[in-house]
């Protein structure tokens, strides 16, 4: 990727606001680096009256002013210096990091991957002692997402602590959603993660105003809703004569038995199909979400559905096995084909997965196996559903429960 291109600029204006007690004004420089700011107060002061705010100097032939001046394009000519030895070097580049420099000579800024490196390392160390397998991972993908971030953002490696804002948050969380495919509580664990560096750098003083002061987690309620083995039948065998809702039913179906995501289905491709000894075919691919492995056999519905698809155009010019619409879409049609079906439960992409590991838990699969399958590092991720099950179970056998009831004794 071709790096872009850093805008920069240095201005002088007066801080009009803090006259001195002679009357006259601070002046002031500004660096600016990508539309971002940071003010430089530069010891200096001049009558109002003499200073050209369009050209950023001192008005005046005289000694006192011509001396301003100079002392300008001195200071202009170290902050140009200190810029273009940042770009020889390869360094991120910020105005905050700029003016560090000018302050502190060659001081060097935290900078926030080193940073949660470093965290992260101490972490794994005590992996299975202190902290569990699942945390650690998830601070390390924490900081995956975070350079991907960086270089489509800012197109750097890395950037100092001190520039991380609210702006920044905002657009990494945005980032996360979009182009991981996480939902809304997932999302937060992951900032709050990110929260965990910045606080640490609050309390060492690396970093004097906390980026997430502003900001407040709000996390929905998660949508275990399931359909039953009627219910999904009753989807497979209807017929459906208008092709989009077919090709939808066909891929919502395709996820109910293979426990994939929207993210995961939508980008499978032929090499995610594998062949064991024995000839049975077994979907192999990581998470999109999280980059665990997910290790699915291939059942004969899903086998039939991407043989359907094989020839499709969109798949050909994807290069992928199955014409997957956008979820936006796919959760649309996916309520008209509720409706024609007359089940009245809120049909959604993510439904699919969790009928998947319902009904593999009712059928006997044992816990281990569908948290493999759907690729959970936790497996208490998994036994919620097993929760599910043991309350629809408790909820069918009422029924039984008051046929065989004991008549009440008086």
């Amino acid at each position: 990727m071709a790096m872009k291109k850093t805008t920069f600029a240095v201005n002088f204006f007066l801080k009009k606001s803090k006259l001195l007690t002679n009357g006259e004004a601070p002046i002031c420089m500004r660096i600016t680096v990508n539309g971002k700011r940071a003010e430089v107060q530069i010891k200096r002061s001049i009558e109002i009256e003499k200073w050209n705010s369009s050209k950023g100097c001192a008005i005046g032939k005289d000694k006192k002013h011509q001396e301003i001046n100079l002392y300008l394009d001195t200071v202009r000519n170290k902050v140009f210096q200190i810029h273009r030895q940042m770009e020889a070097d390869g360094k991120p580049i910020t105005a905050d990091t700029i003016k560090n420099i000018y302050y502190g000579g060659h001081e060097t800024p935290k900078m926030l991957i080193e940073t949660f490196n470093e965290h992260n390392l101490e972490y794994r160390e005590l992996m299975n002692k202190e902290y569990a397998e699942g945390t650690v991972l998830r601070y390390e993908r924490t900081v995956r997402y975070l350079k991907e971030y960086l270089r489509e953002q800012y197109h750097t490696e890395d950037i100092p602590l001190k520039s991380i804002d609210y702006e920044f948050i905002s657009k990494f969380e945005h980032f996360i959603k979009t182009n991981k495919g996480c939902a809304q509580n997932a999302t937060i664990k992951y900032l709050k993660n990110l929260k965990k560096i910045t606080r640490t750098a609050l309390i060492k003083k690396w970093i004097s105003e906390d980026p997430f002061a502003e900001i407040r987690f709000k996390q929905t309620k998660a949508n275990r809703d399931f359909l039953n083995e009627t219910e999904l039948r009753l989807i497979l065998c209807k017929d459906i004569e208008v092709e989009r809702l077919q090709t939808v039913r066909d891929i919502f179906i395709f996820c109910c038995l293979t426990g994939l995501s929207f993210t995961d289905v939508k980008n499978l491709k032929e090499e995610h199909l594998v062949q064991d000894n024995d000839g049975n075919w077994w979907i192999r691919k990581t998470r999109e979400k999280t980059d665990n492995m997910c290790d699915i056999p291939l059942l004969d519905i899903p086998k039939l559905i991407l043989d359907k698809y094989k020839s499709n155009p969109i798949c050909t010019e994807r290069g992928v096995l199955l014409p997957v619409p956008t979820n936006q879409r796919m959760n649309g049609y996916l309520k008209e084909i509720a409706d024609i079906c007359n089940i009245k439960k809120n049909l959604s992409t993510h439904i699919a997965r969790h009928t998947f590991a319902s009904i593999a838990i009712s059928n006997q699969v044992s816990i281990e196996s569908v948290a493999r399958m759907l690729g959970h590092t936790d497996i208490r991720t998994t036994k919620i559903y097993a929760k599910i099950m043991n309350s629809t179970i408790g909820h069918e056998m009422q029924v039984m429960k008051n046929k065989f009831a004991l008549p009440i004794q008086q």
